[in-house]
């Protein structure tokens, strides 16, 4: 009873308003006969109601009420019906394979149903009958966006974050806030690459001279330190949700755009085809999609260079990391598909994600031994803000460590960037599952070096409590007798980039976790 009303204030408070023309009327009644609801209903998951009413849209428990009315739906019959939508680097690979393995998980047989190239539905069955249908649109991103906005799409597949527009779209659209809670998944990782020939002398290039490269500003690769021949462009599609992360994180920085003469590819492969034939062609591709080309590392004015490794991917050590995620709506999903979505961040997916070319969230160790360019760099760039005593400090706080890949970063202050929200999630389940039971983990704080070296040194710490306190809130359960976590600052001392860009100060902002 507390529940139902509950749920009738709430959304007598907080929901908009929404008629759906196609749905039919029902009535609900709570068990002990005292409430009434009527209205159209809108979806019902196998487990809530979900009823547009004088109220607004009510979510009601189905196990609370009865229903009666010529739009209640057969309880024992329920199929899940759950709409997906987004970037074909996840609908036509990743996707497919997750909801395969999550059927053979659950004793479920998957079939395919292929209504043309850019749709398909998978439908899960037991022994008995059809428990699920998972339906993939494959498209782009802001297509994804789209239609989850619309709610002609229950989860998006998407390689960024929402835009301002898309943002503004979905409240107006009632949709909710796409900021706020926990809306995206980052199920897989990859990077955005400039790729060239194997023969192209220039192995390293800098954000800048990437930016300049792919926009026509620099006409010859002499321009940006190579060869003195015509650079050859092949880029991916404009509408895909790479090119426009691409844009967003190298291009517009830069105040640049993309040159008119730049040949634009559907299929990564073609990118990747067309570079690898051209010695003095540039590509901008993914990790998973380099073909026979070689990708290019990212070079900063102070020397330090960033490959694309599996390793920098997972720590986000690489600058272009890129998130697949699943987007999800405010409304609440049908029971089949949270408990996909769980499955996903299960670490009995990584092999599935691996398998699939991308890269998994799995929780690697590096050893101290193994930092040698972390600490060499370190060194080159101390100054008098960071001193020989500061560096024998850090040194010996970590040298009887290992560094684990889970690593923290913020997009300013103390705000966690998307994928380290995740990786909150993720170190939180192996803490409650006993992973780290006996080990001691240092949570140590670093900063970039805009700006004093003594407030960077609090904020460093600041960050390296605040991941604590999510650590503690996202993991009630851990047995705090059994694993020791504490913070720890450094400042400064271990840059991971260059200072002079927003991505370098970006890149050195971080909580990293080192175990012993």
């Amino acid at each position: 009873m507390q529940l139902l009303w509950r749920s009738i204030w709430a959304a007598a408070l907080l929901c908009a308003f929404g008629v759906s023309a196609l749905a039919n009327d029902v009535r609900l009644t709570s068990r002990d006969g005292g409430i009434e609801i009527e209205g159209t209903l809108l979806t019902y998951d196998g487990e809530f109601f979900r009823v547009d009413t004088i109220y607004g849209p009510l979510t009601l428990d189905g196990e609370g009420v009865t229903c009666d009315g010529p739009g209640c739906p057969d309880l024992n019959a329920f199929v899940a019906n759950i709409r997906m939508s987004g970037t074909n680097r996840m609908a036509e690979v990743l996707v497919p394979a997750l909801i395969q393995a999550f059927a053979m998980r659950n004793g479920l047989t998957v079939t395919r149903e292929v209504a043309s190239d850019r749709q398909s539905t998978f439908v899960l069955n037991d022994k008995d009958r059809v428990k699920a249908r998972f339906s993939l649109s494959s498209g782009t991103t802001a297509e994804g966006y789209a239609d989850l906005i619309a709610e002609e799409a229950d989860i998006a597949l998407v390689l960024r974050e929402p835009n301002k527009d898309e943002v503004a779209m979905a409240r107006v659209a009632s949709s909710g806030d796409l900021l706020k809670g926990r809306r995206a998944r980052v199920v897989a990782l990859d990077g955005i690459v400039a790729v060239a020939a194997l023969g192209q002398p220039l192995r390293s290039i800098s954000l800048k001279d990437m930016a300049a490269a792919v926009s026509g500003e620099a006409k010859h690769w002499s321009d940006i330190g190579g060869p003195d021949v015509p650079i050859v462009r092949h880029l991916p599609d404009p509408a895909s949700g790479l090119y426009e992360a691409f844009v967003d994180h190298v291009l517009k920085p830069n105040g640049l755009s993309v040159a008119t003469e730049a040949t634009h590819h559907t299929l990564l492969q073609d990118v990747a085809d067309h570079v690898a034939d051209d010695t003095f062609a540039i590509g901008i591709t993914t990790l998973s999609e380099i073909g026979n080309t070689l990708p290019m590392k990212v070079a900063g004015t102070c020397g330090f260079e960033t490959n694309a490794t599996l390793s920098a991917l997972r720590a986000e050590d690489y600058p272009l990391t890129l998130p697949l995620m699943l987007y999800t709506p405010a409304r609440r999903l049908p029971l089949m598909a949270r408990e996909f979505l769980e499955f996903t961040q299960d670490p009995a997916a990584d092999l599935i994600i691996r398998r699939a070319g991308f890269v998994d969230q799995a929780i690697t160790k590096t050893r101290f031994d193994d930092q040698g360019d972390r600490l060499a760099h370190a060194i080159s760039q101390a100054g008098p803000e960071v001193s020989l005593e500061n560096l024998q400090g850090m040194v010996a706080a970590l040298r009887d460590r290992d560094r684990l890949s889970t690593t923290f970063r913020f997009t300013g202050g103390t705000r966690l960037d998307v994928q380290s929200q995740e990786n909150v999630i993720r170190l939180a389940r192996a803490l409650e599952t006993g992973v780290f039971n006996g080990r001691d983990l240092l949570l140590a704080g670093f900063s970039d070096g805009d700006g004093p070296a003594g407030p960077n040194l609090s904020l460093s710490l600041k960050r390296a409590r605040s991941v604590l306190s999510l650590l503690k809130e996202a993991a009630p359960d851990v047995d705090l007798d059994r694993v020791t976590i504490q913070p720890a600052a450094f400042g400064e001392a271990l840059p991971m980039a260059c200072d002079d860009t927003e991505w370098g100060r970006a890149i050195n902002r971080r909580v990293e976790v080192w175990v012993k």
